[in-house]
């Protein structure tokens, strides 16, 4: 884990703030658990299916919409 490229997920915080939307709602309408979320704060990337889900849940069409 010590390799992994980190990233700064600063947008997909705010458009949960915008949505009035909090990380368990999140969670829970993506169908991923919270402890995936807390990679995602720490700046670890999910797997492909599970960003797609995120996206969809904000409704933004790309992950690269969501990561600075």
């Amino acid at each position: 884990m010590e390799n992994e490229i980190k990233y700064n997920f600063r947008k997909l915080w705010h458009l949960l703030v915008d949505k009035e939307m909090t990380k368990q709602e999140l969670a829970d309408k993506a169908g991923i658990s919270v402890s995936s979320l807390a990679r995602l704060k720490k700046g670890y990337m999910l797997s492909y299916d599970r960003m797609k889900r995120i996206c969809d849940v904000v409704e933004v069409n790309h992950i690269e919409d969501i990561i600075e």
